[in-house]
């Protein structure tokens, strides 16, 4: 009983600040999202697809990119559990990026976000984009402060995923189902694992696309427009 109490604890204590990165976001008019899937799923590569989507080349300033007619302004915190790799690939685009390196933790937490917030101009930005560390398990149980879950899922990981790790599926607002190009090369039924999915959150908005190809992509920018679009002044 002793353990459980502790694991309570340690969840209402991240709970707690993570309200406060929300209190703190909101106040600011920045917009997060919680990406989360396995290890190689495309969450980077997502993000870079997004982030070109939404910016574009400055012929002058320090940052090589500014925001689009959209007006919106983005940022990043990029989490892993070692090297600063995805966050020199975001890096490019010339927005704010923070790298969180948890040394083997196998998740981001509210208290490692909050001190990720101190390093970017949260003023200056409307979307926040956090990519969790690739664990189906572990993140989904550590609120962050964010709008919502995105949660990424490769074709290549097979058909049985949401069944298996539920709680993900049950908590995001939107799935991308990432590298359709590799159906042909997988033996996997798109139809089954759409119905898998539904059998654990009936409302869930799937997204078919693939980042190689750039397929599918366009309703992924559609449902970010409607989220960031919806924003009250």
């Amino acid at each position: 009983m002793a353990k459980i109490k502790v694991v309570e604890g340690v969840l209402k204590a991240n709970d707690a600040i993570a309200e406060s990165n929300a209190r703190r976001l909101a106040e600011h008019g920045v917009r997060a999202f919680n990406l989360i899937s396995s290890p190689g799923a495309g969450k980077t590569t997502l993000l870079e697809h997004t982030l070109e989507h939404y910016t574009r080349p400055r012929r002058n300033g320090a940052n090589r990119f500014t925001s689009r007619a959209s007006g919106w302004r983005i940022g990043v915190i990029e989490g892993d559990v070692a090297t600063s790799r995805d966050a020199e690939r975001i890096e490019t685009f010339g927005v704010p990026v923070v790298q969180i390196n948890t040394r083997g933790g196998c998740h981001l937490d509210a208290n490692m976000v909050a001190r990720a917030l101190d390093e970017l101009p949260l003023d200056e930005l409307d979307a926040l984009f956090i990519e969790n560390v690739g664990n189906l398990v572990c993140p989904v149980g550590y609120q962050l402060g964010e709008e919502a879950v995105v949660a990424v899922l490769s074709i290549a990981e097979g058909q049985d995923k949401p069944a298996k790790y539920p709680a993900l599926f049950r908590r995001a607002a939107v799935m991308v189902l990432n590298k359709l190009d590799l159906v042909p090369h997988c033996d996997v039924d798109v139809d089954a694992l759409v119905e898998e999915t539904r059998k654990v959150n009936a409302q869930l908005e799937i997204i078919h696309a693939s980042c190689r190809t750039g397929d599918g992509l366009d309703a992924w920018y559609a449902w970010l427009d409607k989220r960031l679009g919806t924003r009250e002044a």
